[in-house]
């Protein structure tokens, strides 16, 4: 069976819980990785045992599913989040990525901490996972896939480290292409995993052409395709998967 680790699965509600239900159902053993005190200070609607009970209801399709917590701030955890899940599984294929640091500000209240905090969990975090992981891959390569935001205005260090993790990203289908990397990025548009207020939710219903919000599970369906036989063509990419949501708009 073929092995992935997906980042930022702290919550059930969240998209990376979605494409960890996804891959389970087409076969992947699974590690899961995430930071219960991001999640407590965020809130969203989070509950501290989310990750053992998704754990639990993946391990009921016969997979294996290992836990892999990390604070990806800290700039050793990224390696050692991805050696401890290649360990564990016998190697990884595909790395997903859903982790983020999002606290919103603009640009006259963000904090320099702040500010330092998003680009290591968004930016450095993301090289470092990827290198790791292009280290322990075999010889017959593998994919990496990372979520992205359009939101920028009153959440500038949140977009603006997106904006980074766009690059480091693509620049891997080319500069780890040696090693048999696929990557791509995915921009899903607002999906409402608990953080929407009834005013957010109902201005981006408004907005949407489809009348009606993403869910995980539209973001799950492309990130099994992309790391499916039949996506292995599509690489170095930015796809929009938002039902047509217009780019670069705020549902506020």
């Amino acid at each position: 069976m073929p092995n992935a680790l997906l980042t930022g699965v702290g919550r059930r509600r969240g998209i990376a819980a979605g494409i960890a239900a996804g891959l389970d159902e087409d076969g992947w053993d699974l590690a899961l990785s995430y930071w219960h005190p991001y999640d407590q200070r965020v809130g969203h609607g989070g509950e501290p045992d989310d990750p053992e009970r998704l754990a639990e209801e993946l391990r009921g399709q016969k997979r294996r599913i290992v836990l892999v917590p990390g604070d990806l701030e800290d700039p050793a955890v990224p390696a050692e989040v991805v050696n401890s899940a290649a360990d564990q599984l016998g190697g990884l294929d595909a790395l997903v990525m859903s982790h983020a640091e999002s606290v919103d500000s603009g640009i006259l209240d963000t904090t320099v901490d702040s500010f330092d905090r998003h680009y290591a969990v968004n930016v450095r975090a993301t090289w470092l996972l990827i290198a790791a992981f292009a280290r322990q891959l075999p010889a017959t390569g593998g994919s990496v896939v990372a979520l992205t935001s359009d939101h920028t205005v009153g959440n500038l260090p949140y977009g603006v480290t997106k904006g980074g993790l766009d690059r480091l990203v693509l620049v891997s289908a080319h500069e780890l292409a040696d090693a048999g990397v696929r990557a791509n990025v995915i921009n899903p548009g607002p999906i409402d995993t608990g953080w929407m207020t009834d005013e957010i939710r109902a201005n981006a219903i408004a907005q949407q052409p489809t009348g009606r919000l993403g869910t995980p599970k539209d973001t799950a369906n492309l990130v099994r395709f992309l790391l499916s036989k039949q996506g292995e063509w599509i690489n170095g990419q930015l796809l929009y998967s938002n039902g047509g949501y217009p780019k670069g708009r705020l549902p506020v």
